[in-house]
């Protein structure tokens, strides 16, 4: 299974979580298995660093984002395996033999009550593998001139998307359109409007 193995560096990623309190450990797969049944848009490391600094663990960025992506991989993997509890602490502890005992049993319990809707969600969205829009910004602007037309004063919208990609990624997609173009993406929304109304 991806992630439980030692040269994956889990090594280095279980000795960071030793050093988390079993609450903070639990509280961060929570937020973890949340988002990946499907509860939250995304898993933000920012608030889970805001929260391991106020009580005082000092990882650097990268530690973080370690545990995070080696925990997300580890459930996820366990999702889509459909393994149970024991299973699972079974493969972490054949893949590094730093875990502590009482992370694993957190993880026993977390995974017995949560695992099963963690899986009927992997299930979902591997037919639905699709990134889920969190935020849309757009501007009116005027293009000027350009390289090739000293007077072109062309109105143009500049949209810009955020988009929560099926790893939990956010990421951002920017467009321009032509008012023309706009008026027909507007048109475009109102028709899918009008149709969930009648669903």
């Amino acid at each position: 299974m991806p992630g439980l193995d030692a040269s994956n560096g889990a090594t280095e990623v279980v000795g960071d979580i030793g050093k988390l309190s079993l609450e903070l450990f639990k509280d961060t797969c929570q937020h973890i298995l949340s988002y990946l049944q499907g509860l939250t848009r995304g898993v933000d490391s920012s608030q889970i660093s805001n929260t391991f600094q106020r009580n005082g663990v000092n990882l650097d960025e990268n530690a973080l984002q370690s545990i995070i992506r080696f925990l997300m991989l580890t459930f996820r993997s366990a999702g889509k395996s459909n393994l149970s509890a024991g299973d699972l602490v079974s493969k972490l502890e054949g893949g590094c033999s730093q875990w502590p005992k009482a992370s694993l049993q957190v993880v026993h319990k977390l995974w017995t009550e949560q695992g099963p809707l963690v899986h009927s969600q992997q299930e979902v969205q591997a037919l639905l593998s699709i990134g889920q829009l969190v935020d849309m910004q757009w501007k009116l602007g005027m293009a000027v001139s350009s390289d090739t037309c000293r007077s072109l004063n062309s109105p143009f919208v500049s949209v810009l998307l955020k988009i929560v990609e099926p790893s939990g990624q956010i990421s951002q997609k920017s467009f321009e359109m032509t008012i023309p173009q706009f008026q027909n993406f507007h048109k475009q929304f109102k028709e899918m409007a009008a149709v969930l109304e009648t669903v």
